[in-house]
């Protein structure tokens, strides 16, 4: 079957511990992948606004899976975004308002938001990944389509937090780790596997077309549902027994290796 998508996560994945990436030889890849109609798709937790400021010359030519599902966009149009009622919205906040000690940012279609009164670090850390980021008095006035939220926090605290989550917000909202000390919480479904899927249903093509490369639990079902499925050498040991295959780490161009794999028709792109 002929890979015709290929899918990547970015931090951890495309992108290096520095958060970058080598343009050049990607964007020669990329002119090859456009002229062998092979579509490229990025499928992060991050924001949309934040995503396409890594490829500002290409934006409008690939796909976007952003905010782990919740938001799609097929080259520069938006395709789906998910949505809370104004009542899972509010039971979300309230629950995560208990712990005094939480931070976390509400994520919506036009903005991201933060209290005023979250410490200045975790601000700045998450003004990384949520580039149109407000602040706010309460969350609970936002005016906005939410769909998300994102909680940092340290690795250790996370197991205890999840299992909560799980519980207090089951039916509404699934708690998923991104690694860094990231936890979001999606509506059940709305994963990166639902968005491609979207994807998918409007090029008339399959899972059996798809390359996913991935190192984080929110790539799971991505991985699980694409044929061609790569797990970086730096992704933790539950994604790689998800995945079918493996590539080098992150800050050894793991992604671009296995794009020139498809491109050259290397193995296991040669039959």
């Amino acid at each position: 079957m002929t890979v015709k998508v290929i899918v990547t996560d970015m931090d951890g994945t495309f992108l290096n511990d520095s958060k970058t990436y080598d343009r050049e030889r990607f964007q020669a890849q990329f002119r090859a992948l456009k002229a062998r109609d092979i579509e490229f798709v990025v499928a992060s937790g991050n924001q949309y606004y934040q995503l396409i400021s890594f490829f500002p010359e290409l934006k409008d030519e690939m796909s976007f899976v952003a905010e782990n599902g919740a938001l799609v966009y097929a080259h520069g149009e938006q395709l789906f975004h998910g949505e809370l009622t104004q009542h899972e919205s509010q039971i979300v906040i309230g629950e995560l308002l208990k712990d005094e000690h939480l931070n976390f940012v509400a994520c919506g279609l036009e903005s991201a938001y933060v209290s005023d009164k979250a410490p200045e670090n975790f601000v700045a850390l998450m003004a990384k990944h949520y580039h149109r980021l407000k602040r706010v008095t309460d969350y609970r006035e936002i005016n906005d389509t939410l769909f998300k939220f994102s909680l940092n926090l340290p690795d250790s605290d996370i197991p205890q937090l999840v299992d909560k989550l799980h519980v207090s917000l089951d039916g509404i909202m699934k708690p998923v780790t991104s690694g860094f000390g990231f936890v979001d919480l999606i509506i059940p479904g709305l994963h990166k596997a639902n968005g491609i899927s979207r994807l998918l249903k409007r090029w008339k093509l399959s899972p059996q077309n798809c390359v996913a490369i991935g190192d984080s639990g929110n790539d799971a079902e991505m991985l699980a549902m694409a044929k061609y499925s790569f797990a970086m050498d730096n992704a933790g040991q539950a994604i790689k027994d998800i995945a079918r295959y493996r590539t080098d780490d992150n800050n050894h161009n793991g992604a671009l290796n296995v794009i020139q794999a498809v491109l050259d028709n290397a193995s296991p792109f040669d039959n």
